[in-house]
């Protein structure tokens, strides 16, 4: 099996995926486009966690990039002998990957509190408040009860589709780099053997 074509695949894979955490993020404190809110902190609690930003974003972007560029690596070739070189370079990708499950594991949790609290919003009572914080996460499936929130505009879809949009991505991110741990002790321990083609396939 070509393990580095593997840990290739999953660095790419995970730069596209944080770049679209860190849109999203960046989404949740605009919304419907206005930026008062923001200013005004009126905005989830959750969205100030930077869960995308920093846990599906950053903390993924560096094991992207060591994936992506384990093909070249070889700790110097163990002094000279490749295959020794290259299993080495596959185990220091493990600390890597780990890095990137803590970030993407940090994204699902926040994203996912985000959504069983809801938004904070003006309700019919004039009153900013969590208006869905008590019914465990129910309002997800109720949505006529979404107007009891009437400001920002449409925010309780907003960030049900964003917290959502973040759940989703960053529990791809979770499982790719859980992968990359046993990719990285695999090639480890076998070495990663494939022709020159297979190695840029990706």
């Amino acid at each position: 099996m070509c393990y580095g074509r593997c840990a290739r695949c999953i660095g790419h894979s995970l730069v596209w995926l944080a770049i679209l955490c860190i849109v999203a993020n960046i989404l949740l404190y605009f919304p419907n486009g206005e930026t008062k809110y923001a200013s005004e902190n009126h905005l989830s609690r959750f969205v100030w966690f930077f869960s995308g930003i920093v846990g599906g974003g950053l903390l993924v972007f560096l094991p992207a990039f060591v994936f992506i560029g384990l093909e070249k690596d070889d700790c110097c070739g163990c002094c000279g002998h490749e295959d020794c070189g290259k299993r080495c370079a596959m185990f220091s990708s493990v600390l890597p990957a780990a890095i990137g499950v803590a970030g993407s594991g940090y994204c699902v949790i926040v994203a996912a509190l985000g959504l069983a609290e809801g938004p904070l919003c003006l309700n019919s009572s004039g009153q900013w408040n969590y208006t869905f914080a008590n019914t465990d996460g129910q309002y997800l499936l109720d949505t006529s009860s979404w107007s009891q929130c009437t400001e920002p505009t449409h925010v309780v879809e907003w960030n049900i589709s964003l917290f959502s949009i973040l759940l989703a991505l960053s529990g791809i991110e979770f499982i790719l780099c859980l992968i990359q741990v046993i990719n990285g002790v695999m090639g480890g321990i076998f070495g990663y053997h494939c022709s020159r083609q297979q190695r840029y396939d990706c």
